[in-house]
């Protein structure tokens, strides 16, 4: 079985406001009539938005308070949920973290943004990860990601190359950048011939407006799903039996030739440059 039933939520997000932004969630699971085994996606930061100045006070503290309600969430509900991603301390450091928590509220996975965006001054306040993630779902690989990770193609490929057949990327991505959101989806989704399901916030934060356009997009980076730019719950679905024959056809992974990228990278190679 290879079929997957998406359900994106796309919200707004009060700045600052953990315990505000975890009382709209569970709003948003009693409004969305959630049917076990779903898959629910939330957008990135969604417990305090970008008020990183004020990381000290108001993170999660290992991600317990987050842990917490995913876990009675997915239990409740009887889904999967992948967490968009949360501010969490832990030690001395901060995180943007995306947990993965089953319908037996067993965490399946984390994963820690491992692209800082220096524009909204993620460089200055967070740490970053330095591994890739996974999960399974109904027999099809996933692997989740966070916004700005989005810009760099060696990260998706990598994870290509160890089994990812799904991608989720958790975003606050600005309106001002929408044209690029929609493009670097479809061109990740054609490079590495998988699903890409997004989940974009909407609303405003004192520095940054936000147009949602969650979407749903097949291995051909065809759009077979696309939001507005109002907060709304939508429901798609992935048949991940459709990766197989796009990857037959154009074989990229296999006509792929990683050891002559190596060569030229380490300068072994004439690397087209004239003696």
């Amino acid at each position: 079985m290879k079929k997957i039933a998406v359900v994106l939520l796309q919200m707004d997000i009060a700045f600052g406001n953990p315990k505000e932004n975890q009382r709209h969630v569970r709003e948003l699971f009693q409004e969305a009539n959630l049917q076990p085994g779903e898959l629910v996606i939330l957008p990135e930061m969604w417990n305090t938005a970008y008020d990183l100045t004020r990381l000290e006070e108001i993170a999660d503290y290992n991600g317990q308070e987050t842990l917490q309600l995913l876990k009675e969430l997915a239990t409740t509900y009887r889904v999967t949920i992948v967490g968009g991603s949360v501010a969490v301390k832990e030690g001395a450091d901060f995180y943007n973290r995306t947990y993965v928590i089953d319908e037996n509220g067993s965490v399946l996975t984390q994963y820690d943004k491992a692209h800082l965006f220096g524009l909204m001054a993620e460089d200055r306040y967070l740490a970053s990860g330095n591994k890739l993630a996974f999960f399974e779902n109904k027999q099809v690989t996933i692997s989740p990601f966070i916004c700005y990770d989005l810009r760099f193609p060696e990260w998706y490929r990598l994870a290509a190359q160890q089994g990812a057949e799904v991608y989720i990327v958790s975003a606050q991505w600005p309106v001002q950048r929408l044209a690029q959101w929609r493009k670097l989806l479809q061109a990740r989704a054609i490079e590495n011939q998988a699903f890409f399901i997004a989940v974009n916030r909407v609303g405003a934060d004192p520095a940054n407006h936000f147009p949602g356009h969650s979407m749903i997009i097949d291995p051909l980076g065809e759009i077979i799903l696309e939001l507005d730019d109002q907060e709304c719950i939508a429901r798609g679905e992935v048949d991940a039996a459709a990766i197989l024959p796009v990857r037959g056809e154009i074989p990229v992974f296999k006509d792929a030739r990683p050891a002559l990228y190596e060569q030229i990278r380490k300068g072994e190679t004439n690397n087209g440059i004239f003696d």
